[in-house]
C-alpha cells in the first residue's frame, strides 16, 4: 500500500538535542501548604520606583509614540563638537587677554607713539 509514507517517517533525522520547553524548573514549595515556610518575595528595584525614573520613562514612551527619537549623535560628531567649543572658548580668552593690556604695555605703547610723532 503506502510504503513511501512509512519510509519517510523512519528516515527523518531526529534532533539529538531537543529544545526544552521550560528552561527553569518550577519550585517545589509552591504546592506545599506549609505555614512555617517563608515565601520568597520579589525585591523592589529602587531605581525603577524612583519618581525621576518614572517621569523619564513616561517621557520616552510619549516621544516614541509621537515618533520623536532622542538625539543619538555618533561619538565622532560629539568629539568634533566638543573640540570646536573648546577652540571657540580658547579664542575668546585670547581676545580678552589682548584687550586687557597691562600697565607696562600701555606705557610702552604711549612712548612708541611719541617717538613716531617726533
Amino acid at each position: 500500500p503506502c510504503f513511501t509514507d512509512t519510509v519517510n517517517k523512519d528516515t527523518e533525522p531526529k534532533d539529538p538535542y531537543p529544545i526544552p520547553r521550560k528552561i527553569m524548573a518550577e519550585p517545589d514549595y509552591i504546592d506545599d501548604d506549609n505555614p512555617e515556610l517563608i515565601r520568597p518575595q520579589k525585591l523592589i528595584n529602587p531605581v525603577k520606583s524612583s519618581r525621576n525614573h518614572q517621569d523619564l520613562h513616561r517621557e520616552l514612551l510619549m516621544n516614541q509614540k509621537r515618533g520623536l527619537a532622542p538625539q543619538n549623535k555618533p561619538e565622532l560628531q560629539k568629539v568634533m563638537e566638543k573640540r570646536k567649543r573648546d577652540q571657540v572658548i580658547k579664542q575668546q580668552k585670547e581676545e580678552e587677554a589682548q584687550k586687557k593690556k597691562s600697565d607696562l604695555e600701555i606705557e610702552l605703547l604711549k612712548r612708541q607713539q611719541k617717538l613716531e610723532q617726533v
